[in-house]
């Protein structure tokens, strides 16, 4: 039986860079396909209770940023703490990634966005600039700006939200397989022992 793993995630948070191109190592060593459904995480947050960043109490903010700080290191990373386009609104970019044609360029693409926005500090909320980061990944870039400004890349958009609300996700990345939910990219290695199970 093909193992999957549904992925939910917004390419706009750091949380889901730093996990990324560990998630996608972990796919490759364990034969295992992933799900990449990009959600609208305002939403996701509203269902669950979560602030958006800016709206959350001093102390939470500084230790976030702790955290960031401890898990650069650690990963031993590129990762600007305060990019210059941050927070952006994601949706073109979500709709940009369910728009790819496989779920390899899906993963190809997302980590360019999440590069993109925290270690190059492009603006993925812009139009050309996320043609421009298509082109230099392979693709057709103002093709899919005009595959991703359809209206099936948002509907799979909105139901990928209510998917994600509906099996219980609150923050940015989340896993889920075998029916079994992981938050944050802290529980890759959690994730991984599972799937050798």
């Amino acid at each position: 039986m093909e193992k999957i793993i549904n992925y939910y995630f917004s390419p706009i948070s750091p949380w889901t860079y730093l996990g990324n191109k560990r998630l996608g190592e972990i796919a490759i060593r364990n034969g295992v396909k992933i799900n990449h459904k990009p959600v609208k995480l305002g939403e996701v947050f509203a269902a669950s209770g979560g602030l958006p960043l800016f709206k959350r109490p001093a102390q939470r903010q500084a230790y976030r940023m702790a955290e960031l700080k401890r898990w650069r290191e650690f990963l031993n990373v590129d990762l600007t703490l305060e990019p210059k386009f941050f927070p952006v609104s994601d949706d073109l970019a979500c709709k940009l990634i369910i728009a790819c044609d496989t779920e390899e360029n899906r993963h190809k693409i997302s980590h360019a966005l999440m590069c993109a926005t925290w270690v190059q500090e492009r603006d993925i909320s812009d139009e050309e600039t996320l043609s421009v980061i298509c082109t230099e990944n392979g693709l057709d870039g103002p093709q899919m700006i005009r595959t991703a400004k359809n209206d099936t890349t948002q509907i799979t958009l909105d139901a990928n939200t209510k998917e994600a609300i509906e099996v219980g996700v609150f923050g940015s990345p989340s896993y889920v397989y075998n029916d079994q939910f992981y938050w944050g990219q802290d529980r890759l290695k959690l994730l991984e022992i599972a799937l050798k199970k």
